[in-house]
Parts: structure tokens; C-alpha cells; sequence
């Protein structure tokens, strides 16, 4: 009888994650191997003062497509998850003093701008919900949930007889000037520009397509029990019950070939593991790393196409300010602040300031409560932001803050800069979204599953679909179906018949203690 295939799985982020589960249920012994010493990648947590802080996304949204996942490795995402649905998406706040609610529903927030901003702004942002919509209804099956689409494929899935369809999506516009079609009312036109910001791009240079992120998270925004790194425990912890073995601490020195194909890892100790296929979960940047033939599998990212990084600051304060689980403190110097990071590489000035407070979920805290920052930075690339600078720009959040009303006192907290990002994610100079989506060309520039070295597979936030924790999920289950499709002659199991089974270890190498290796978490 034929060996199962097997794959090495390179990163336990979402997009690995992801992976591991699908193969794992179609009966592929699986071995995920990370650098870390726990799944998640960009989804971890930090503690401070004995408490648990989210550092990397926050916001859980497109419930459908981990519902979609579990449900086809034979599983149920309530059992391994608990989340409750936002009432509320957002909380804005201006420095002129005003403030403003979003909500999973249209006309609750036509009701909320036009007592902002007048019955004008309500009905522009009745019509560009309408348009947000139709945005990603036309783009969601044949773009952001296929294999990787060419501009003809896309034409050609969507269909000529939808031309009005096409134009709509506004491939060629940038979305901060397509939204002055919509607003008249200059904080409106910052608050929708704002979701560029979710790609790691600026809304000055990235297409209106991008409208269609505000419909995603109208759909709904999700908080986590336990918070969000409680995902990738998930994630992970599933793929073991199908059969997933993980190896932590364990670093990938290089990826190996023969005759022309991937065929196994070797980890910095020297370990060897051999596989019909490895699947990278990271930067395309950081291939050349792990041996010549895999930098040659993809096209690494310019520097000077890179995406946002960021200064964060995570810990224990208090805050006078009246706030939700998502807020948003606007600078009031908007195009000066992309402006600044990606023509001068600098911190901006007058930043906006993104502050999750997770304790706020169940309505008003008293004193001391966990907080997490974000100040859009530039990816710095062979350049660090010095201990001035990061103080400057901590400086700078502060008081845009306190001109929005607000004022943070910190207990303790823990900053990380773009440096540091460079560092946990190598190649990538900080970027946290890969390649920037400026340009109507730039969703076709990032690349599919398969890459150019036979047997190499890649995933997450870096390539097709593009960058958020939904789409590097989709990512990973693009990168194992490839995976399957191309090692179908050999023997593959029913995922229902297998996802109670545990694979043997892989063989190869000068050590594979596979039957040792467990997930700690």
C-alpha cells in the first residue's frame, strides 16, 4: 500500500494554520515547523502585569470563512471558539471635539450621520454603503475567494455582459477621491479613507476598490473570549485533534531540493525533514534566505513597494475617555501623515492613533484596564527608528489623543517599533501587509499558491488574497488545496474518515522526533 503523502508546513501563522487543518483532514501527515515558541505568528499576545494583550490584529471579522473552514475538516468553529458580535464597530473621535459611532446596520448609520454631519452626508453615505457592496459582491467569489485571478481571468469570471459590474469597482480611482463623490464633510472622507489602512496602504494612492472593506466589517466584527490569539490556539489545536504534528522553537534554515523540487526542510539545529511538498507560510521576501532555489520560487517585495508598519504600545493604564473595544483618534493632518511615511520614512507628526480596549465589552471600566496602540510608522528596510524618534511619535500620539479628549496615564507598557517587527518577520524591513495596494495593478502583483519551484507552495497575509487574518486564511486553504490537487496520485483520504486520525512521523534526516513534539498550548 503507498505512503501517505506528507508536507512540511514552514510558519504556524494564520495562513499555515489554516493549511495544516485541510491537509491534515484529507489525511496528509502534516508537520507544521516555527520559529516561535507558540501558533499565531502576527496574532500574539504580550502580557503585562500578569494580564494577556493582543499586539497583532484585533478585529475578527468574515466569521463565514472560519465557520466555512472548520465545517470542511469536519469540525464546528463554536466548539473551539466563544464570540459575541459587535453592537458597536467603531468609535471616532476628531480633535475639533466630535465624535462619531459606526454599526452593523445601514440605517442606524444614516440615523448616526445625519445628526453628525447633516441629512447631505447621511444620504452620500447611504450610497456609498450601496456602492461598498457592490463592490464586494462582484469581487468576493471571483477575486478574493479564488486561486490567483489575472485582470483577464477576472473579466472572464465576472463576465462581459457585467461591464457596468467592473467599472463599478473603481479599480482606477484612488479611494480618497473617490470617496469626495460621497462626502462633502472632511471627517467622514478620513473616517471611510481610514480602511486603506487595513491593506497597509494609503488611501491617497490606494483604488476605491478598497470601499468594500467597510461592508466586510458592517457585516459584523466579532470580539473573542480569551482574546484574539485564542484563534490561532484554535486553529492550531484543531489541526492537531486531524493529525497535525508542531514543532516549536525550531527556526527553518533551508528549504531542500531535488532534482528540480521541494522535498523537505532543515532547521537551523540541523534537523532534517523530508516531504513530498513544503508549504511556506511568510514573506517572499525572506526565500532567498532559505537557499537559492527557493529565492528563485517568487519575486521578493521592493523596498520601496512595502507596505505600513507601525509603533505600538501595549500594557496596563487608565483613560478618561469614553471608550468602546474599537476606537479611533484622528490627526488632523491626514495627507501629511502618509505623506511622511512613505515619501520621507518618518513617523507622521499628527498621527492618527488606533486604541483597542478590550476590556470594554461589556460596558464602562474603572481605573486601570488593558490597552493596545497603533500609530501607522513607516517599514523601515536598512534603516531603524532610533529611541528619540519612537519617543517623538509616542509623544505625538499623546496629543492628538488629549485634543480628542482623551488622556492616557500608562502603569506599564511595552512598545514594539518597526525594528522589532523586522526582526520577528525577517525580509520584510516591518511591513505587516506585504506588498502596499497602491495602484489598481497591485492586487495581480502579489503571488498565487503555487510558486515557481515545483513542490513549494506559499501563504499568508503577503500573497493572494492579500493581507487581514480572513484573507490569510483563505490564503493557507488556497496554498493546501494546490498542494493536494498536485499530489493527487497519491494516496488521499476522506477528511470526514480521518480527522480523529494521527500521522506517523516523518521519516529522513539526521533526527525526527516527531512522537516528542507537542503543542503547548
Amino acid at each position: 500500500m503507498a505512503s501517505r503523502p506528507r508536507v512540511a508546513v514552514v510558519g504556524a501563522g494564520v495562513g499555515g494554520l489554516v493549511a495544516a487543518m485541510v491537509l491534515a483532514a484529507r489525511g496528509v501527515e502534516t508537520l507544521v515547523v516555527e520559529a516561535g515558541d507558540a501558533p499565531g505568528g502576527k496574532l500574539r499576545a504580550v502580557e503585562v502585569l500578569g494580564q494577556s494583550i493582543d499586539v497583532g490584529p484585533t478585529v475578527f471579522t468574515l466569521r463565514d470563512v472560519f465557520d466555512g473552514l472548520f465545517a470542511e475538516c469536519g469540525g464546528v468553529l463554536d466548539e473551539h471558539l466563544t464570540l459575541a458580535r459587535a453592537e458597536r464597530l467603531a468609535r471616532h473621535f476628531w480633535t475639533d471635539g466630535s465624535q462619531l459611532d459606526l454599526f452593523p446596520d445601514v440605517e442606524a448609520n444614516v440615523a448616526a450621520i445625519e445628526a453628525f454631519a447633516g441629512a447631505r452626508e447621511a444620504e452620500g453615505y447611504r450610497v456609498f454603503a450601496a456602492r461598498a457592496a457592490k463592490i464586494r459582491n462582484t469581487l468576493d467569489a471571483p477575486f478574493m475567494r479564488a486561486s490567483r485571478p489575472s485582470l483577464w481571468a477576472l473579466n472572464r469570471r465576472i463576465g462581459l455582459r457585467r461591464w457596468r459590474d467592473i467599472l463599478a469597482i473603481s479599480p482606477y480611482r484612488s479611494l480618497w477621491g473617490a470617496l469626495g463623490s460621497h462626502f462633502r464633510d472632511p471627517r467622514l472622507r478620513q473616517l471611510f479613507a481610514r480602511y486603506s489602512t487595513y491593506c497597509g496602504s494609503s488611501p491617497f494612492a490606494a483604488p476605491a476598490t478598497l470601499m468594500l472593506v467597510s461592508d466586510v466589517e458592517r457585516e459584523g466584527v466579532w470580539f473573542v473570549e480569551g482574546g484574539m490569539i485564542r484563534l490561532a490556539q484554535a486553529l492550531a489545536g484543531f489541526a492537531e485533534t486531524l493529525g497535525a504534528r508542531f514543532l516549536y522553537g525550531a527556526s527553518v534554515e533551508r528549504i531542500l531540493v531535488e532534482s528540480g523540487r521541494a522535498c523537505g526542510v532543515v532547521t537551523s539545529d540541523g534537523e532534517r525533514f523530508d516531504a513530498d511538498a513544503v508549504l511556506f507560510n511568510g514573506d517572499v521576501s525572506a526565500l532567498p534566505r532559505l537557499g537559492p532555489e527557493a529565492g528563485r520560487a517568487a519575486n521578493p517585495i521592493p523596498e520601496g513597494r512595502r507596505s505600513l508598519s507601525a509603533v505600538t504600545f501595549a500594557g496596563v493604564g487608565a483613560i478618561d475617555a469614553s471608550l468602546i473595544h474599537h476606537n479611533v483618534f484622528f490627526g488632523d493632518d491626514y495627507a501629511g501623515e502618509f505623506d511622511a511615511i512613505f515619501k520621507r520614512g518618518r513617523t507622521p507628526a499628527r498621527p492618527t492613533v488606533y486604541v483597542c480596549a478590550s476590556d470594554r465589552d461589556s460596558g464602562a471600566v474603572g481605573g486601570s484596564e488593558r490597552l493596545f496602540c497603533l500609530v501607522n510608522a513607516p517599514p523601515d528596510g536598512p534603516r531603524s527608528l532610533g529611541a528619540g524618534e519612537i519617543e517623538e511619535c509616542e509623544m505625538a500620539a499623546m496629543d492628538i489623543m488629549r485634543a480628542c479628549g482623551a488622556r492616557l496615564t500608562w502603569t506599564e507598557r511595552v512598545v514594539t517599533s518597526p525594528a522589532q517587527f523586522a526582526t520577528r518577520f525577517p525580509a520584510t524591513g516591518g511591513s505587516l501587509y506585504g506588498v502596499a495596494t497602491h495602484g489598481w495593478r497591485a492586487s495581480f502583483l502579489r503571488p498565487g499558491a503555487r510558486s515557481r519551484l515545483p513542490g513549494l507552495y506559499l501563504a499568508g497575509g503577503g500573497i493572494h488574497p492579500g493581507p487581514g487574518v480572513p484573507m490569510a486564511a483563505l490564503s493557507g486553504r488556497q496554498a493546501a488545496l494546490a498542494t493536494l490537487a498536485d499530489l493527487a496520485p497519491k494516496r488521499l483520504a476522506d477528511p470526514v474518515s480521518t480527522r480523529r486520525s494521527r500521522p506517523a512521523a516523518m521519516s529522513g534526516g539526521t533526527s525526527t522526533p516527531l512522537a516528542t513534539t507537542e503543542n503547548k498550548d
